[in-house]
């Protein structure tokens, strides 16, 4: 497997578990993930777990910032990758 696709894969499933542990928390009343975190983790690959989970969870999806931001991140990486890949610097 592709060191890339493994990275994805391993960080998509980190934003998916991720989102379901902090709605965890949040219905005990515990500690929580924070924010930040939540999007630094998809905005370093995993904007697909992070959305996945966000909608499976049901967790965060009020919060307009979540709505428009998760998919924002997810646009954002696919345009940057078709220009790397349109660029001949990153080969799919």
């Amino acid at each position: 497997m592709d060191t890339i696709a493994a990275y994805l894969i391993f960080l998509n499933l980190v934003g998916f578990l991720i989102m379901g542990e902090d709605k965890r928390r949040a219905k005990m009343h515990r500690w929580r993930i924070s924010e930040r975190m939540l999007f630094l983790v998809s905005i370093l690959g995993g904007s697909i777990g992070t959305w996945a989970g966000m909608y499976v969870f049901r967790h965060k999806t009020r919060h307009w910032y979540f709505v428009i931001g998760m998919p924002l991140i997810l646009i954002l990486q696919i345009a940057g990758t078709i220009w790397l890949y349109r660029q001949g610097l990153y080969h799919l």
